[in-house]
């Protein structure tokens, strides 16, 4: 049984599918949910499942090797970030090398990087009269939203649609294929 660890600093829905699509799985579980932020509502939602969490600050997660040891500590093999806003530390790639993966909402390497998180890229989608847009689930480096991409879904944008008609469309994505991606990146660890 592989364990998975979810970094998230927002609502968590994403989270949520996969903490679902895992609930009676054989193959892995959702051992630990991480926020960055103490009023997250992700971590109510893993609570509601029984899945522990962990609030951390900057100077444990940038200063300090409390997160890695966390992490060892919930014997975690794959780390997952949904909705995860800090730049991920060199010494925490370095122990999970090609084990952290992000989910971005737009096709990469268009409308990614610093700043570019939720409502801001699909307000810079259809600011650019973009024609589609999707997802892309990709492995962390030490750059936001550029390391080599795993996964990529396309959905059409009209030209009559809003940031937020976009942003339905891609969470519909997300909340289709991430688990799934998550869940074939587990079957080919090799830990």
């Amino acid at each position: 049984m592989k364990n998975i660890a979810i970094f998230a600093s927002g609502t968590g829905s994403n989270a949520q599918k996969i903490i679902e699509h895992f609930e009676d799985s054989s193959l892995a579980k959702v051992s630990l949910v991480v926020s960055n932020k103490p009023q997250a509502k992700v971590l109510d939602k893993a609570q509601s499942f029984g899945v522990p969490t962990q609030v951390i600050n900057r100077q444990s997660f940038y200063q300090s090797n409390e997160v890695v040891d966390l992490l060892k500590q919930h014997q975690i093999d794959l780390i997952v970030l949904a909705g995860f806003l800090w730049l991920v530390p060199q010494n925490l790639i370095e122990v999970f090398p090609q084990r952290v993966i992000n989910i971005h909402p737009a096709l990469l390497p268009k409308h990614g990087g610093k700043g570019m998180y939720g409502m801001k890229v699909h307000q810079a989608v259809v600011a650019n009269k973009e024609t589609k847009t999707g997802i892309t689930i990709h492995y962390v480096n030490e750059h936001y939203d550029e390391g080599k991409a795993i996964f990529q879904k396309s959905c059409p944008v009209a030209p009559e649609d809003t940031p937020e008609v976009v942003a339905k469309k891609v969470q519909l994505l997300e909340h289709e294929h991430f688990p799934k991606v998550v869940e074939e990146l587990v079957k080919n660890l090799q830990i």
